[in-house]
């Protein structure tokens, strides 16, 4: 409730109905007078910021440490204590999505980072730095001719290293032609035109090497893949998007014997509940996997190795919570939802993989 001043009129600003109490009954617009004080604008500011942390984090609680609790309570009416989980699924994925792409991890898959070669310098440091760590180590069993051909090894495998990435000609992924050796468009034509029309290739062929054939002639071989790399890892968020309603369907098959008591809605906000947890999940192993590049210390790869295990575990326990049945039937449709969510997610990764081509 705010602090502002009840209205001794009883009509509602909003929508015109006749008030009977402090807010409206039918658009539920509290009856305040609309000139506020910035006192009371700020007042009411802290209240609902600290209103919506509180159901934040008791809805994080609960959907962290009680799989399946939430979408439960969302089936039984109680909603009010927890926060929307569409709106939760709004704010988890912008935040995810946001850390993503404000780290490195795309620059590095489609291979546009901007960072500058190492120099020379940069290398001779490491390998001092490899060095340092070969004579510190403590096993007296190792021989010292031993040692200096490991450090001799580890020399040669970092310059290579070093060298490849420094590379400009460094091999990376290329879009395949498909039946055609043609270096260019024009190329390509003449040659169809000259083939029998029962061996041309078909309509889908003659476009699909024709877009592969204009993106080399526009931006060369290695150029056209970065691009379509990183307009398929902008495309993520929808990709991702279009899988819920579909994993919501799979999880309507699985249990369509229950089809009274569960409808497509109740498999929908069970979906939205895993993916908002799957999200939370990712995002910390983004975070500890920042924490490994700066202390290169193990505990942080152990514990995204152990996030890595919590995920089918989650989703098993969750399954059991909110559906109610046995160990065996519960791990025999876990299995299956995974199959099927594997291939869902196969078909949606090639649909979005052509749609990226299309884009440039």
């Amino acid at each position: 409730m705010s602090h502002g001043h009840e209205r001794k009129e009883k009509n509602c600003l909003n929508c015109g109905a006749t008030v009977e109490g402090r807010y409206c009954q039918v658009c539920g617009q509290e009856n305040i007078e609309p000139k506020e004080t910035f006192w009371t604008m700020f007042t009411h500011f802290f209240n609902d910021i600290t209103h919506f942390d509180g159901k934040f984090f008791e809805t994080l609680k609960d959907l962290l440490f009680k799989p399946g609790f939430l979408s439960s309570e969302y089936m039984k009416g109680r909603r009010m204590s927890y926060l929307n989980p569409v709106r939760m699924y709004v704010f988890t994925s912008a935040i995810f999505f946001l850390v993503f792409f404000g780290s490195k991890t795309p620059e590095k898959l489609s291979g546009t980072s901007k960072d500058a070669p190492l120099t020379y310098s940069q290398r001779q440091k490491q390998l001092e730095l490899l060095n340092r760590r070969l004579k510190a180590d403590p096993d007296d069993r190792i021989d010292i001719r031993k040692r200096d051909l490991l450090m001799d090894s580890s020399r040669m495998i970092t310059y290579q290293i070093l060298e490849q990435i420094e590379d400009p000609k460094n091999k990376r992924f290329a879009l395949p032609l498909i039946g055609s050796e043609a270096s260019t468009v024009s190329e390509y034509e003449a040659d169809q035109t000259g083939l029998r029309a029962n061996v041309r290739d078909g309509w889908v062929k003659r476009i699909w090497n024709k877009k592969v054939l204009k993106m080399k002639e526009s931006y060369g071989k290695e150029e056209a893949s970065r691009k379509i790399i990183d307009i398929f890892l902008h495309n993520l968020p929808y990709l991702l998007f279009a899988s819920l309603p579909l994993f919501a369907l799979i999880l309507k098959l699985l249990y369509v014997r229950r089809r009274k008591e569960f409808y497509y809605a109740d498999h929908g906000i069970f979906s939205i509940h895993h993916y908002i947890f799957s999200f939370i999940l990712m995002l910390t192993m983004i975070l500890l996997g920042k924490l490994t590049d700066i202390t290169h210390w193990a505990i942080w790869d152990l514990m995204v190795f152990l996030l890595v295990l919590a995920w089918p575990f989650h989703m098993y326990k969750a399954m059991r919570r909110f559906y109610k049945q046995g160990r065996s039937k519960t791990i025999v449709k876990f299995l299956l939802l995974n199959l099927l969510g594997f291939i869902m997610i196969v078909l949606l990764l090639a649909l979005f993989g052509l749609i990226s081509v299309f884009q440039i």
